[in-house]
């Protein structure tokens, strides 16, 4: 081993495939050669003689990838940032031999300052353990950057038009926001955003990807020349690449069930810190978690029925009733996943807002909600609704995507946590209780739910609770409900009134996505009318 360091050390010089200055277009890149001698590094293109000659303590080297790395040159600093009068982008021929030379510059680094100490956005970045291998266990990530590293689930998140037209719709409509400006794709999957930000006229855009998926997308930019020219995809988590400038706008899709499933609005903000300008923009820029107590007595009884089978007494001359208990929790552990009617609903939502801008990462382990909800109906409560939106807030036009029920279908449709023992409520009656989420390692989220009804009627004044039910999810194994939405008739059984439709929200105004007149900040959707009995 430290032969074979002494050999590395030796090796001054790289054979690169391309070199290319900052300032050129992407066309005029052709190979070269890096030579590190002394107290100087120097490129030189093999198709001309032009050659990048800097001295050590005026280079800085930022890696972009497993291949590509910037060369800068320092010039002036302009107050606390630095500024830089020349670059050149490099790429090895392959990872073993970028490996190899980002070994010997901090080596040599090293030497020549006399000292141990790490090269500033260099190398160290990449080898180092990040924040977020403290934070999630290898098996999760591994499985989470392979699932989004499949064109096929791309696919099925390109297809949701809603999604997909929103986020075209938010960035074209605020072209003034994009003109000229740096741009940061967050999670950048297939660079569809990043395409976007190009078509809106922006000066460059960094496409940070750290699935296999970064490799479909520098295919699906470079076939869009006339965009792609303006697009540098970096392999990576934005935990650990460098880039050699800020941006002026991130633009990201973090927002996964119940809207903080995956843990990526955590990556989100940590662009923020590390590469967003202190006047920059963010597309989403605010998000809310919306929630309503339902009545939906045929989703009860499906989930509960599932149990079943383990009362059977002679399976097979075996019985199973010793685990009926446990697998009937089990059941009543899954959140659901569906689009659900609207109607189902016993009461206006109320909803938990999160600034994207200001919110800060650690506020994201743990959110604790406090609900407070009156019963518009007298009714057997299941459990609670879910849904999301956000809002895209531009200097042009204000645009929201939102998840909310009877609106068109997401691929996140909707989140509803169903209660092992239902409660019973009579209209006017006051429904409290507590949303409580915690992160855990595998990028999702325990739940745990409270609802209790309070007294009603005479006497209410004193206050008490009658009933409460509790129940306890992981937001990473829903039960995905994907059949299509029953039909629910007026019944004894059902509540008779229909307390909510997206439709009916005052001061608001939808067009599929869209609410043209953005909500005050600490407002939540209000119920404008109820729809009457049919």
């Amino acid at each position: 081993m430290e032969e074979s360091a002494a050999i590395k050390r030796k090796l001054r010089e790289f054979a690169l495939a391309s070199v290319n200055e900052l300032s050129s277009s992407p066309s005029s890149a052709s190979p070269g050669v890096l030579r590190l001698t002394d107290d100087t590094l120097q490129i030189h293109h093999d198709s001309h003689q032009i050659a990048f000659d800097v001295h050590l303590p005026l280079l800085q080297i930022f890696r972009l990838g497993p291949v590509q790395s910037v060369c800068m040159v320092e010039g002036s600093d302009a107050g606390k940032q630095t500024s830089y009068s020349r670059g050149v982008a490099i790429q090895f021929r392959n990872e073993e031999e970028s490996e190899a030379f980002h070994c010997v510059f901090q080596q040599w680094k090293k030497e020549f300052n006399g000292q141990g100490g790490n090269i500033p956005n260099g190398a160290n970045v990449m080898t180092s353990k990040s924040k977020f291998d403290e934070k999630i266990e290898p098996s999760s990530a591994k499985m989470y950057f392979h699932y989004y590293g499949q064109l096929l689930h791309q696919q099925n998140m390109l297809q949701d038009y809603v999604r997909t037209g929103s986020y075209y719709a938010a960035v074209m409509e605020n072209r003034t926001d994009f003109f000229g400006r740096v741009v940061v794709d967050v999670g950048a999957g297939s660079g569809i955003l990043s395409l976007f930000a190009a078509q809106a006229g922006a000066k460059h855009v960094y496409a940070i990807e750290a699935s296999e998926m970064a490799e479909y997308a520098r295919k699906l930019i470079a076939g869009n020349p006339l965009l792609g020219q303006r697009i540098t995809v970096i392999k990576g988590r934005v935990e650990d690449v460098e880039l050699p400038e800020k941006a002026d706008i991130l633009i990201s899709e973090p927002m996964g069930t119940l809207l903080v499933n995956e843990r990526m609005l955590e990556s989100y903000v940590i662009a923020r810190d590390r590469f967003l300008t202190p006047n920059g923009k963010m597309f989403p820029t605010s998000g809310r978690i919306h929630m309503a107590p339902f009545s939906d007595e045929y989703l009860f009884v499906e989930i509960a029925s599932k149990g079943l089978f383990w009362q059977q007494q002679n399976y097979f001359g075996v019985d199973l009733t010793p685990l009926h208990k446990t697998a009937f929790q089990g059941y009543f552990s899954q959140p659901v996943v569906d689009a659900f009617d609207p109607r189902l609903l016993i009461s206006p939502p109320m909803c938990h807002p999160m600034d994207f801008t200001k919110i800060k990462e650690e506020e994201l382990y743990e959110i604790d909600i406090p609900l407070r909800f009156i019963a518009s109906v007298g009714a057997r409560v299941h459990g609670l609704a879910c849904w999301f939106d956000v809002l895209f807030n531009g200097s042009t036009v204000q645009r929201w995507l939102t998840t909310a029920p009877g609106s068109p279908v997401t691929h996140w449709y909707q989140l509803r946590c169903v209660l092992s023992q239902p409660i019973y409520v009579m209209a006017g009656q006051e429904i409290t209780g507590r949303l409580h989420l915690v992160a855990h390692s595998a990028q999702s989220y325990t739940i745990y739910l409270t609802l209790s009804a309070k007294m009603w009627g005479p006497g209410a004044e004193q206050g008490g609770i009658l009933q409460t039910s509790s129940c306890k999810l992981d937001l990473k194994e829903p039960y995905y409900r994907m059949s299509q939405q029953q039909s629910y008739p007026t019944t004894q059984d059902q509540p008779q009134a229909q307390p909510f439709l997206p439709t009916q929200i005052k001061s608001q105004d939808f067009d599929d996505t869209e609410i043209m007149q953005e909500p005050s900040p600490n407002s939540c959707v209000q119920i404008d009318s109820f729809m009457q009995n049919t």
